[in-house]
Parts: structure tokens; C-alpha cells; sequence
């Protein structure tokens, strides 16, 4: 069973002290002495046989020294580090499983949605990318409870995509275009660190806000090889039957599904991207750097060469603020780079010049999920 990424309430992967009626032990660890406090290495502790107690103190010291040593480290990071600082941990030392991979449509992947909330009066939004192009439309939902038609906005920020990786895994998953909501989109939610809370600015409904925009939105995906074009016009969501309940606690009262239209779910087959969840968790406060791992996710699957872009082209990609100058987009993106490599072991195949970026052909199985390779089942 594959693990969830580490909640953002609790950012850190070892077991928090509790409360316990277990007298705490003293202990040492590399010449020091230490206080056992944590209740699963006391229970240890306690349910060792007596002939192998004082050898099973040896061995929680240890666990509980290196875990005081994590907490005293994390304790001087804000939540968005140690939240990144968990991933790293749990994608260095635990081999990646099936349920890791989530996939989203590579054109997605290469032109985003909107970073932040555009202007109430924004019905359109286009993104390109080299050969590839993104254009999409706000639309209207009824209102479930009153009937009242009501303009939804264009999708944005981080949650809209989560929730178009969320979808479109669990088609291919499912091997169908019907995608059942009900109660695994609370999961989904609280599996990414969000903790489950209502209320109007809370995550729980900012996640419902961006699935009505995404499900009243249509897009047109447009595709070019350099001698033919293929423009794929689709209401990637063309049913959407949801009632969520206003309160996260609440269960829904029946099946709640949306249904990806044909065209987009017959091409999502064909051009999903594979990517490992738990690294976009510990990004999901940041569209941009969401954007930036799935552009090199998707760049380096086939690269077998140096590639070189400018800065000029980096800030088309990644840029949304046309008033940006070159200089403060430069010190931003080497700062994302810096974010996003906390999240692995390794440096990350990318070179910054003063000319533009190098990206470089690597092994994915470190940072991406290679085409075809096998999983954990």
C-alpha cells in the first residue's frame, strides 16, 4: 500500500509525542544519555521480552536521538519547508508504489492554468508553449441548492490542477471517462496535507470552487508537429453530477460523478503524463513550481541531449505578470529551482547560465516516472 504524502498540520513524518501512562526510560545513544519519551518506542520497550530489554533500550535510543535530532531541525523551518523536507525523506528511503503515480494530460503539463484568481471579468485565458497551445473558456453551473445559473471563473492555482491530476488518474485508473467522486476526493484532499476544514476560506471549499470552475470550463488543446495541426475542442468535464456537502464531515447522500468528454479522454490516453504525487504535495502551495517539475517531467522523459532554452523563453513559459523584469524573473525561478530540488536526494539535471537554462539528460527514476518502467504493485 502506497504511503500518503506527510499532512501540512503536522509536517514532519516521525510519530509526535503523546500522552502516555508509560513511565518514560532513560536511555543513551552515542555516549549521551536519552530520555525515551516517544510512546511507540515505549511500547516496544514494554512488550520486549525481560531477557532482551536493556538491548531493546539500546536500539529505541538510537530511534528516539535521531528523531529528537529531526524535530530540533524542523522546528526552525516554516511549514512549507518541512513539508518539503518530509517528501524528501519519504521519497529517499521509500521505493515509489503504483498508487504513487498520478497522471494529467501533457498538454496541461506544458501550458498551465492560471497561477493566481484572474479578474472576476476574465471569460478567456491562453497559454502556448512551442508547438503546443491552451486556450480556455469560463462557463455557468446551476446553483444545486437554489437553481440559479451562476458564472464560475476560470480555474486557477494549485488546487485546479491537483484536481486534474486527481480526475484523470482515476479514469485511467478506472478505464473509463466516469469518473466516481463521492468520498474519494475528501481523501485525495486529506492525503495531500490539507487538513479537513470547512468554512468559507478553507481548503475543503476552495477545492469545491475549483472543481465547478473546471467542470463549467471548455478548452481547446491545440497540437502541432511542424506539418499538421490538430486542435481538440472539449468541455473536459462534459457532465458533472456533484453535491458536496457543505460540511467536509458530512457524507454525500449518493454517487456523485463527472464524466470527461470523449475527445479529452481518448486523447488523455494517449498523452497522460506520469508523475509521483508525493513530490507535487510538497509543492501544492505553488502553482509555478507545480508547472516547473511537470514541464521537466515532461521534458527530460525523452531527452538524450543537453537541451538549451533562454531566459527570454523561460519567461514566456513560466511568467504570468507581463510587468515582470528579466533581472527579478531570473532570481525567482533560481529560488524555485533551489525550492524544488529540497525535494530529492539528488541535484537536479538543470544547469543555470547567464544566458538561460540547460537541461540535461539524466536517469528519471530519481526525480520522474520513466515510460514503461514497472511499479510496485
Amino acid at each position: 500500500m502506497a504511503s500518503c504524502p506527510p499532512s501540512t498540520e503536522h509536517p514532519t513524518s516521525i510519530p509526535e509525542i503523546e500522552a502516555s501512562p508509560l513511565e518514560r526510560v532513560e536511555g543513551s545513544f552515542d555516549g549521551q544519555p536519552v530520555l525515551i519519551t516517544d510512546l511507540d518506542l515505549l511500547e516496544q520497550i514494554q512488550n520486549a521480552p525481560s531477557n532482551m530489554r536493556a538491548m531493546m533500550i539500546r536500539m529505541v535510543s538510537r530511534t528516539q536521538a535521531e528523531r529528537n535530532q529531526t524535530r530540533e531541525r524542523r522546528d526552525g523551518m516554516t511549514p512549507i519547508q518541512r513539508r518539503r523536507d518530509v517528501v524528501r525523506e519519504e521519497i529517499s528511503e521509500n521505493p515509489r508504489e503504483k498508487a504513487d503515480i498520478h497522471h494529467i494530460h501533457s498538454v496541461l503539463a506544458l501550458c498551465g492554468l492560471p497561477y493566481k484568481r484572474p479578474l472576476d471579468d476574465t471569460t478567456v485565458y491562453r497559454r502556448q508553449y512551442g508547438r503546443t497551445a491552451l486556450t480556455v473558456h469560463s462557463g455557468d453551473l446551476a446553483d444545486p441548492y437554489t437553481g440559479k445559473v451562476i458564472p464560475q471563473g476560470l480555474p486557477y492555482g494549485p488546487k485546479a490542477r491537483l484536481l486534474m491530476l486527481h480526475i484523470c488518474t482515476r479514469a485511467l485508473r478506472q478505464k473509463s471517462p466516469v469518473v466516481v467522486i463521492e468520498d474519494s476526493l475528501s481523501a485525495f484532499i486529506r492525503s495531500l496535507g490539507f487538513p479537513k476544514a470547512g468554512g468559507k476560506k478553507g481548503p475543503y471549499n476552495q477545492f469545491k470552487e475549483q472543481l465547478n470552475r473546471l467542470a463549467a470550463s471548455s478548452m481547446q488543446m491545440m497540437l502541432w508537429n511542424g506539418g499538421q495541426s490538430l486542435t481538440i475542442n472539449t468541455h473536459p468535464i462534459s457532465s458533472f453530477n456533484v453535491w458536496l456537502p457543505l460540511n467536509p464531515d458530512q457524507k454525500m447522500l449518493w454517487n456523485s460523478s463527472v464524466t470527461l468528454s470523449h475527445d479529452f479522454y481518448d486523447s488523455l490516453q494517449k498523452h497522460a503524463l506520469p508523475v509521483d504525487i508525493r513530490a507535487i504535495a510538497a509543492l501544492s502551495h505553488s502553482a509555478k513550481q507545480m508547472d516547473m517539475l511537470l514541464w521537466m517531467a515532461y521534458r527530460l522523459k525523452e531527452l538524450n541531449k543537453p537541451y538549451f532554452l533562454t531566459w527570454d523563453l523561460m519567461k514566456d513559459q513560466f511568467c504570468q505578470s507581463e510587468q515582470r523584469r528579466l533581472v527579478d524573473f531570473q532570481r525567482q525561478f533560481k529560488q524555485d529551482i533551489a525550492d524544488i530540488e529540497e525535494i530529492f536526494s539528488k541535484t537536479l539535471p538543470v544547469e543555470l547560465t547567464d544566458k538561460g537554462l540547460i537541461l540535461k539528460p539524466c536517469d528519471p527514476e530519481g526525480f520522474f516516472i520513466p515510460p514503461g518502467k514497472k511499479l510496485i504493485n
